[in-house]
This record gives structure tokens, sequence and C-alpha cells, in this order.
């Protein structure tokens, strides 16, 4: 009797996202002890069927939709604040030397006081500011956009 040849390599639908394999709702191709072994057994994928197919396609143009809507409203934040321009101040000592400094804290503090909500670790310096002048600093509010902030700041 001969034995049944198994394919070396299955397609799942992944449950959960999964770290250097995709994103939840993807099919994808893994080998037979992986998706045996480690995928099932956690819950991080489904083996593939019609019906699962069919949930995971109606579960990717959701997430599509998701995604795009996230991306619309970051755009439109992301002009809000190109047009912004704020003011910070900065202590200074009686020779001009600054006294601290202006940090991603201080700006998103800032922002936040003219309605803008912005994770301060959205927002990209490269070091705090430790001078008196006007910058230019990038802001982003989504992976795909990027606006950019003016910032003066002045004596207090």
């Amino acid at each position: 009797m001969a034995a049944l040849a198994r394919p070396d390599s299955m397609q799942v639908i992944l449950r959960e996202d999964v770290k250097n394999l995709g994103k939840r709702g993807e099919i994808v191709k893994v080998a037979d002890g992986y998706a045996r072994n480690f995928l099932f057994p956690r819950g991080l994928a489904d083996d593939l069927s019609e019906g699962r197919m069919k949930q995971a396609q109606v579960e990717q143009r959701k997430a599509q939709g998701r995604q795009d809507r996230l991306l619309q409203e970051a755009q439109a934040l992301g002009e809000r604040i190109s047009a912004m321009a704020i003011e910070l101040k900065l202590k200074v000592g009686e020779n001009g030397k600054p006294f601290g400094s202006v940090t991603a804290q201080d700006i998103a503090s800032a922002l936040a006081q003219q309605g803008v909500e912005v994770d301060k670790r959205r927002i990209e310096i490269a070091a705090p500011i430790r001078q008196l002048g006007e910058y230019v600093v990038e802001v982003r509010p989504h992976a795909k956009v990027t606006a950019r902030l003016r910032i003066t700041v002045v004596r207090a």
C-alpha cells in the first residue's frame, strides 16, 4: 500500500496579526507543520475553506474602508497643522542663554491648546530646541501623511 503524498504547504487565513507572516484576514501560504503545530493551536489561523475565504474577503474590505477613512482624517489634520504656527516661550538668562528646552511634549501641549490632539511620538524633532528663533517641525499624524508645523521660540 502506497503512502499518500502530502503537500508541503497549505493556505491559511490569519485570525490575528502574526509578526513576519501577515495581518489579520490575510490568506498566506505556510508549511504544514507550522500551521498544525503553531498557528492552529494558538488560534492564530484557520484552514482555508470556501466559507472562511468569503468571510476573510468581507473582513478585508471592512479593514480597507477603515484604513481609507483614517488616512482621509489624517490628511485633513495634516493640512490643518501645516496651516498653523505656534509660539512657545523659553526662559532666558541675562546673558542670553536659555534655561531648559522645547520638547515634543511642549509642542503637543501647544497644539492641544489650539484644539489639535497629536501624540508627542508623532512629532519629529532631532533634539530638543535650546535656542530662540523660528523652526519647522515635522508632524506625522499617519504613516503616509507628513505636516510641517512652524514654531517660533521667543523669550519668556
